[in-house]
C-alpha cells in the first residue's frame, strides 16, 4: 500500500519538477551574423567553392570541344583511331567528375576546409551557450533558427545578445525577429544548417 501512495505521489509530482525547469532559446543564426570571423570564413569558403566551380567547367567545356570536334572528324578516322579518341574523351569526363566528387563530394575538400573554419566559431558558440546554462541554471536551451521546434519564444528568454556578449561581440543589427514581432514572442526562424549540432 506504501508503495502505490508512494508511486502516486511522484506521478503527481512530476509535472510540478518539470515547470520548476528554466529554458531558454538562442538564435545561432543571429549569434553567427553578428561575428565578423564568421562572415570572414563563409567568404573564403564561397571563394574557394566558385574557384573550384569554374575550374570544372572548364574541363568539362575542353571535354565538349573535344567531343565537337571528334564528331566532325570522326566519319574520316579509321577504327583504331575512333577508339583511341573515344577513350580519350571517357577518360577526361571520368578525371573531370572524380575532381569533382573531391571537391563537392561528401567528406570533400569542401566539407573539410568548412570543417577547419567554421567549427572553432561554432565550437566558441557552443561554449559561451554552455556557460550561460550553467550560471543561469536553465535546463534547456533551444535553437530557434535551427530545426528545433519552436513554434514560440518569449522574447524575454532569448539569450541570444547574452551568448554575443559573452564572446566579445556587439549585435551589428537588431535580430530580425524581435524587430518584427511586437508581442514580445519569436515564431521559428530559418534553418541554419551550419549549426546543427550537438557534436
Amino acid at each position: 500500500m506504501k508503495r502505490h501512495i508512494l508511486a502516486l505521489l511522484v506521478v503527481a509530482l512530476l509535472p510540478m519538477a518539470s515547470w520548476a525547469q528554466k529554458y531558454a532559446c538562442v538564435n545561432t543564426e543571429y549569434v553567427l551574423s553578428n561575428i565578423p570571423d564568421y562572415a570572414q570564413a563563409q567568404n573564403q569558403i564561397n571563394k574557394l567553392s566558385e574557384n573550384w566551380q569554374k575550374e570544372i567547367e572548364n574541363k568539362f567545356i575542353e571535354i565538349d570541344k573535344l567531343y565537337k570536334t571528334y564528331q566532325q572528324e570522326a566519319y574520316l578516322l579509321p577504327d583504331n583511331l575512333k577508339r583511341k579518341r573515344e577513350d580519350e574523351i571517357i577518360a577526361k569526363e571520368r578525371e573531370a567528375k572524380d575532381l569533382q566528387n573531391k571537391y563537392f563530394g561528401p567528406g570533400g575538400d569542401l566539407d573539410k576546409k568548412r570543417e577547419e573554419l567554421m567549427k572553432p566559431i561554432q565550437d566558441r558558440v557552443y561554449g559561451a551557450i554552455e556557460r550561460i546554462a550553467g550560471e543561469k541554471g536553465y535546463a534547456f536551451i533551444f535553437d530557434k533558427s535551427g530545426s528545433a521546434t519552436v513554434l514560440y519564444a518569449s522574447a524575454k528568454y532569448d539569450i541570444s545578445d547574452q551568448v554575443l556578449d559573452l564572446l566579445g561581440y556587439k549585435p551589428a543589427a537588431a535580430e530580425p525577429e524581435k524587430s518584427a514581432n511586437t508581442s514580445g514572442g519569436n515564431k521559428k526562424g530559418a534553418s541554419n544548417p551550419e549549426m546543427n549540432r550537438p557534436r
